[in-house]
């Protein structure tokens, strides 16, 4: 049995999607960022935490993850407040910026870890479509501060990568090692 260690109702959409049984038990971490640590080692750290603070019974695997946006060398986690989706929303308006999501899958023989990258591109926005996009309240749970799979979506030109990877769980990885 899966068992999803988050609360994201889109990685759970993502799972009922591609057809594979779970449950929930969410897991409760600190998330902030270990100094100089990069990226790819963040969001890996982050979903094997996530993996092990939730328990494992006989015949499990949990499967943590964890998503945040690079841009310019910074990672842009939830935004805290209306402005700081706003300020994040400027940063990516227009330019390419990267989401990586970490995984990591544990069952009783150990864990499995690993992250992907998408490259998403964003059109330019103006301070109208920035703030009635904020209003709306969807960047508030997001890293960056968007949404793919929502009203943001007009605002995405182009990426390369996998889209569910952007949503919060790219599932063929998982899907690899769930096989095995």
């Amino acid at each position: 049995m899966l068992v999803l260690a988050s609360q994201s109702p889109r990685r759970a959409e993502i799972l009922r999607q591609a057809g594979l049984p779970f449950t929930i038990r969410p897991a409760v971490i600190d998330e902030t960022p270990l100094a100089g640590e990069k990226p790819q080692d963040y969001v890996c750290r982050l979903a094997e935490e996530k993996a092990r603070a939730v328990p494992l019974a006989a015949g499990e695997t949990i499967l943590g993850a964890d998503t945040t946006v690079l841009v310019d060398g910074q990672m842009l986690g939830k935004p805290e407040d209306e402005n700081d989706a706003v300020r994040m929303l400027e940063m990516l308006a227009g330019r390419r910026h990267e989401v990586l999501t970490g995984i990591c899958l544990r069952g009783n023989s150990g864990c499995i870890r690993d992250w992907a990258s998408t490259s998403v591109w964003v059109a330019a926005m103006s301070r109208a479509e920035i703030s009635e996009y904020v209003a709306s309240g969807e960047p508030m749970d997001k890293a960056g501060a968007y949404g793919i799979q929502g009203l943001a979506s007009k605002f995405i030109e182009k990426i390369e990568g996998c889209y569910f990877n952007v949503v919060g769980l790219p599932i063929a990885l998982v899907y690899r090692y769930l096989r095995r």
